[in-house]
């Protein structure tokens, strides 16, 4: 594993684990696309990189500066791989299942057994109170 760029040591320890290489990445500096006029069209600060063996094509325009959009390629096209090669147990697809989980609707049991306990709470308070005369 050879990436000859400044990204942060745990991308590059992924990638290093899906066996990605430099060769096998193609880089093409392209002009951008969408809001910005001129600057936009007449500089080539969008990147796109393809992975050869698996076909992925990556496009970043996030930032000014060619360097910064390298680097951000860099990093999408290895989180797209292993998500391609892991499925489900990639990073990227846990955090999206867990965020799934956590807006999920309660089961109608969880939200009985919710209800009861807070009645059950508000009964110790009533208790607390003190007698009026």
């Amino acid at each position: 594993m050879d990436l000859t760029l400044n990204l942060p040591p745990e991308v590059l320890q992924k990638a290093h684990e899906l066996g990605i290489n430099q060769q096998d990445i193609v880089e093409k500096f392209v002009t951008g696309s969408g809001a910005g006029g001129q600057k936009i069209n007449k500089t080539a600060s969008c990147v796109m990189l393809k992975h050869i063996p698996t076909g992925t094509i990556v496009r970043c325009q996030k930032h000014r500066e060619q360097s910064k959009n390298r680097v951000s390629a860099y990093k999408l096209l290895i989180l797209k791989i292993e998500e391609q090669i892991k499925g489900r147990h990639s990073e990227l697809a846990q955090k999206i299942h867990k965020i799934r989980k956590q807006k999920q609707k309660r089961s109608k049991r969880a939200k009985e057994k919710m209800l009861k306990d807070k009645a059950h709470k508000s009964e110790i308070k009533e208790q607390r109170k003190s007698v009026q005369l």
